[in-house]
């Protein structure tokens, strides 16, 4: 029922987004409203077509579908058509189809199968990489078309490891990695290091609660800094600020070795590696924002953190959506009255930026309530995979609420200008066979295991 509500309240917003009024049948199938129906209808047949397949199909054929949409992945980029700068779509006569998307259902289907097969032991290392290597090896062949939207989706999935165990330590170390490299564009990266030190001497306490270690340990590193800052400053002259905190903090770890070793601290040693690792990270951002990420990305983050203003260039399209979610007051223009709509002030207002049509014509409340549905479609799918009696099926089902959670997050995120635009849909609502169709593929798979969810998979 949720899916035929928001593919409905999708189908309509499209209508008013694009709305001609010299082609105003919803129907006409020369608009995109017209072909958004057809893409629908065919999503309503691969609906009904995937519930009446043998649950065991999914089961037993996950890799071969996971490889043969992988391979869709390499030829698309020999010869796929180029459009917008990314080489991501297939186009045969007037239809195209985007192989990014299919391949998140596939690559769920093959992480759910291999972790059935080890019986999800995340604790141990050589369970991690290769489930890690089954999300990345995609996610790499669609960053190279480049599509860097979808590439960040497939590591959606690394909350699914948490879920089956993985340790939290690495969880949340790729949460603050995400932090750290937004605080490294806006904060000197020289007090983002005594920042981190001021934190693990912290979390040493915290672990240990000895006041008396943390003193002598922070002591021990000031002597050792500021001997290393007098050498630089009159004998090397070469090392820098940066160079000389990292090369101290080495040292130190090497006088504390042996109490590690002989206390048998295993808290201090992680606090310690995290340490070290996170200013390799903070030390490693600017390289690669500046080398690495292409530039409409470092634009897009730029605005995003306040570093720049550019209404009338890359920030255009996120400030005409605030302004037009803004417009909406709380119950919107109303259907068809939306004027930043009307008037197309909004780019991709039919795909990516749907939800500003939302915003304009229905308001707060109207905007309210779509979150709320998709909320309540998460929290569903989560009670469902909670009840599975097949491991396969559990982590197929926390693929497909993070999948959707991380597409919903971004793509509302980007409208409101909280997340950097990377040009994802929003399930179920945004214009598009291919999202359309992939979304439908991911839930219906997903809702046959759980029909089927008294039977046994090996």
């Amino acid at each position: 029922m949720l899916f035929l509500l928001l593919v409905i309240l999708g189908w309509f917003n499209i209508y008013a987004a694009v709305y001609n009024e010299e082609r105003s049948g919803i129907l006409d199938l020369t608009q995109r409203y017209g072909k958004q129906f057809v893409w629908i209808a065919a999503s309503l047949v691969l609906a009904i077509f995937v519930v009446i397949i043998d649950n065991r199909f999914y089961f037993f054929f996950s890799w071969f579908i996971y490889g043969f949409l992988c391979f869709l992945l390499i030829l698309v980029l020999i010869f796929g058509t180029e459009i917008n700068g990314a080489r991501s779509w297939f186009e045969f006569g007037g239809l195209s189809l985007q192989p990014s998307e299919l391949a998140k259902f596939g690559t769920a289907l093959a992480l759910a199968s291999y972790l059935n097969t080890k019986r999800q032991d995340l604790t141990k290392l050589n369970v991690i990489l290769p489930a890690s290597a089954i999300i990345i090896f995609p996610a790499l062949l669609t960053a190279l078309q480049p599509d860097m939207g979808s590439t960040i989706v497939y590591f959606s999935l690394y909350i699914v490891l948490f879920r089956e165990g993985m340790s939290p330590y690495i969880f949340v170390s790729g949460l603050l990695m995400i932090v750290l490299f937004f605080l490294t564009l806006i904060v000197n990266n020289l007090y983002l290091t005594f920042a981190l030190i001021i934190i693990a001497v912290l979390l040493v306490w915290f672990a240990t609660r000895k006041w008396k270690l943390c003193l002598i340990g922070s002591g021990i590193f000031i002597v050792i800094a500021a001997i290393m800052y007098i050498l630089d400053l009159y004998v090397f002259k070469v090392i820098g600020n940066e160079n000389v905190i990292f090369i101290s903090l080495i040292l130190s770890g090497l006088a504390y070795a042996y109490y590690i070793y002989a206390k048998k601290a295993g808290a201090v040693l992680i606090v310690y590696l995290f340490l070290i690792g996170s200013i390799l990270f903070v030390n490693s951002v600017d390289y690669t924002f500046n080398h690495i990420i292409p530039a409409h990305q470092k634009d897009r983050v730029n605005i995003l953190l306040g570093i720049k203003s550019d209404n009338h260039g890359t920030g255009y399209n996120v400030n005409q959506s605030i302004i037009s979610i803004g417009s909406g007051g709380l119950t919107g223009k109303g259907f068809l009255q939306g004027t930043q709509t009307k008037f197309k002030f909004v780019p991709k207002q039919s795909s990516d930026f749907i939800f500003c049509t939302i915003g304009e014509e229905w308001g707060f409340l109207g905007s309210f309530v779509v979150i709320g549905m998709y909320l309540i479609l998460l929290f569903r799918l989560i009670f469902l995979a909670e009840r599975q009696r097949s491991v396969f099926s559990r982590i197929y089902g926390y693929s497909v609420v993070s999948i959707i959670f991380i597409h919903f997050f971004i793509n509302i995120g980007m409208a409101i200008g909280i997340v950097p635009v990377i040009g994802i849909p929003l399930p179920f609502f945004s214009y598009g066979g291919s999202s359309l169709w992939g979304f439908t593929i991911l839930l219906f798979i997903f809702l046959r295991l759980d029909a089927s969810r008294t039977e046994y998979l090996v």
